[in-house]
Order: structure tokens, then sequence, then C-alpha cells
């Protein structure tokens, strides 16, 4: 795949930025001749670190005076079919800088070169080349900034957005059981992600690796995280309570219960006898009161050879 052939959707601009550097160049150079005084820039190097890339070069010294830089490339499109061409970057035309941020033209994975020019007024160096070609493939992936929460019993994670092209692998076990590891690839980190339910008082780790699906190229693994999922102490403190609470209702229902229970017990062995309203009878005069104590003495006398349930019946005739 060509790098510039993928980029239609920038042709126009580019196209723009090609002319106006091409002009600005060609009066340039009308108005220098082939004069080329200055040294050009060295020690041209790329920094690139996921998916940003980055050229840099050794500033060129002139006393007293601001020298200004623009950088070009050339991929595998303008080496092959035109003419072994250069494109301007625009965002780098004469800069003050000793940098430029390339990320925008390195678009496609293929070989590029770069080069750099210093100006100083009248003044213009030769170009300076990249030593080699860059492939963007070759960019140097790190581990996603990662946060790991224990919420209740559910086990999050939180990783730094990076950008579209980038994914995420992330692995996730229960300490001490490895071989039982999960995997989940992350696409969208707009929020925290949901990873599993943990067990109660069970300790869970995490590790992360970033992923670019365009050069199919992984990162390292971040560093391991661990948490702990909630019981422990909330177990055992819902266990004082309840506990705390059942000793409590049995201290208040306790008596209680001991009383009505006696209650039934004495109702239903002893209970005690109610004489209906036709056994009762009024006040009695004095002398039948003295007729019913020589009858009662009589019945004391009896009840020693009588047993007490003759005894009543004998009474109760008597009475009636």
């Amino acid at each position: 795949m060509w790098e510039k052939a993928a980029g239609v959707s920038k042709m126009p601009l580019k196209l723009i930025c090609f002319i106006l550097c091409t002009l600005t160049a060609s009066n340039l150079t009308g108005l220098l001749g082939e004069d080329a005084p200055l040294p050009a820039p060295q020690n041209i190097s790329i920094l690139s670190t996921n998916m940003k890339h980055f050229l840099m070069w050794s500033p060129v010294i002139v006393q007293g005076e601001t020298v200004r830089y623009s950088v070009e490339f050339q991929g595998e499109y303008e080496r092959e079919y035109a003419n072994e061409s250069w494109i301007p970057i625009c965002e780098c035309s004469l800069i003050t800088v000793t940098i430029c941020n390339i990320t925008e033209d390195i678009s496609a994975t293929v070989a590029y070169n770069l080069r750099v020019r210093a100006d100083n007024g009248a003044q213009r160096s030769e170009w300076g080349t990249l030593k080699g070609f860059f492939i963007r493939n070759t960019t140097s992936l790190t581990p996603p900034v990662m946060k790991v929460i224990a919420d209740g019993y559910h086990l999050l994670v939180e990783l730094e957005d990076m950008g579209p092209a980038f994914q995420f692998r992330v692995l996730y076990w229960e300490k001490s059981q490895e071989s039982r590891m999960q995997q989940k690839m992350v696409k969208e980190v707009s929020s925290a992600i949901h990873l599993a339910t943990m067990e109660a008082a069970a300790e869970y780790c995490v590790k992360a690796q970033t992923y670019v699906e365009t050069i199919n190229r992984s990162s390292s693994f971040s560093q391991t995280q661990c948490v702990r999922a909630q019981g422990s102490g909330s177990m055992w403190l819902i266990t004082v309570l309840m506990s705390s609470a059942g000793f409590a209702v049995a201290a208040l229902t306790l008596p209680f219960l001991v009383w009505k229970t006696r209650k039934i017990f004495q109702y239903s062995c002893c209970p005690i006898a109610v004489l209906p309203d036709t056994l009762k009878v009024p006040e009695p005069p004095t002398q039948l009161i003295l007729h019913r104590r020589e009858e009662a003495e009589q019945y004391d006398l009896m009840a020693h050879v009588i047993p007490s349930e003759e005894v009543l019946c004998l009474w109760i005739q008597e009475t009636l």
C-alpha cells in the first residue's frame, strides 16, 4: 500500500502546501544563487513512541542570527512513481525549533526518507538527510496507564485513552490461580471496564498491554495491580450486629415467655374450681352457720375413712 495513495482526503491541502513551498524555494534560490555557506543540519534522527513520530536534529549555530529549518519527506510512491520527488511538510517550513512532528505525513506502513535544510536570511544550507529509512511499525509501544478498582464485588479497570488506533489486551485472575487467567480485549476506554464479579474477600490481579492493529504489534505488559474484594471485615460486622440484635430480642422476650408458660401449665394441670350460681348460698343465719359447722366436723371425721371425692359428693347432697 502506498502512503500518499491512501491519503487522498489530505491531497488538496498538501498540493497547495507543496506549490507554496516550491515557489518560496524557487524565489529564495533566485535570490541566493548557488551559494550555500551554511552547514547542513546534523544528527538527524526520529523519536517515535506510540505512533507519534518526531524528526529531530542538531541546531545550526550562527552568532547573532536566527536560523530557520524546513523539512521534506519522500515515500514509496514518490520514489517509484513520481521521479523521486520530495514533498515539503508545511507545518515544518521555516521553523525556528529543531524538532518536527511528522505523524500526519507518515500515514502508511512503508519506508520513508526525510531531510532537513537550514536557512538564515540570504544563506541556505545543503539538505541533511536521515540515515536509512523510517517505517512506522518500528514505533516504540508502551503499556497503558492503568487503574484497578474493587467496587464492592465488581472488578473494574480504567485505562488511558491513547487514541482510536489503540486497543488493549487485559489479563485478570484470582491471586494464586494464574492457571485460570482470563483475557479481555478493550477497544473503547471512555469509562471504567467491568472485568468480573469477585468472590468475597478474594484478591484479584490485573495487567494490560497496548495493541495496534494497523502494524500488528503489542507493547509489553504493565505492572500487575491487585485489589481485594469486600467480604471479611463487612461479614464480621454483619455477624456481630445480627448476634447483638438476637441477644437483645431474647433478653426482652424471655421473661414474657417464662411467665406465659407458667400460666399455661398452671391452668392446664391445676385449674381453679368455680361453683355455678345455683350452688352459691346467700349469707346464712347464725343457726345455719352452727349447723354447718357441726356437719363439717362430722365430715372431717369421715374424711379419715371415706375418700375425699365421696365426702364432696355427700356434702353437695346435704346442701341440696
